[in-house]
């Protein structure tokens, strides 16, 4: 099941970073948050950056996450795999992803299709995309 929303995602960001250890008491638990925090246009390509987070008490070593990119009218621009690496328990990441040949104001959607690689074995086969949250600070709007 996908949860979405700006609010409740940012509260349960805010109570997460805000508790530290106690993470495992909040909605986070056992969910990984994927947050679209920001997008940089650079010549010829755009930089996506996003904050990532495991309210699983277990690491996730190492999780890929095949997403798809919308143009602004709504088309498929490409599919593509993002690397988030490995994911501690209850702490931050941030990654960022450039996109050659691409405009950030040319994307209108991220769809995050489903891990395609996700490593973590001391969590459910699951675990990476099992009540995953997404969302965005940004215009683009992120889907799952």
């Amino acid at each position: 099941m996908t949860k979405t929303g700006k609010a409740s995602a940012a509260l349960l960001l805010g109570l997460t970073l805000a508790t530290g250890a106690g993470a495992q008491e909040t909605e986070l638990d056992e969910a990984v948050l994927i947050e679209l925090n920001a997008v940089k246009s650079n010549e010829g390509s755009c930089t996506l950056t996003f904050l990532a987070l495991n309210g699983h008490q277990s690491p996730i070593d190492k999780v890929i996450y095949e997403t798809v990119l919308f143009d602004a009218s709504g088309q498929v621009d490409r599919l593509t795999l993002f690397d988030f690496g490995a994911l501690p328990p209850g702490r931050p990441r941030v990654r960022q992803f450039t996109l050659q040949g691409l405009a950030c104001d040319a994307v209108g959607k991220v769809l995050i299709n489903g891990a395609h690689t996700c490593e973590a074995p001391d969590l459910a086969a699951t675990a990476c995309e099992a009540d995953l949250i997404l969302d965005t600070r940004t215009k683009i709007e992120v889907i799952g």
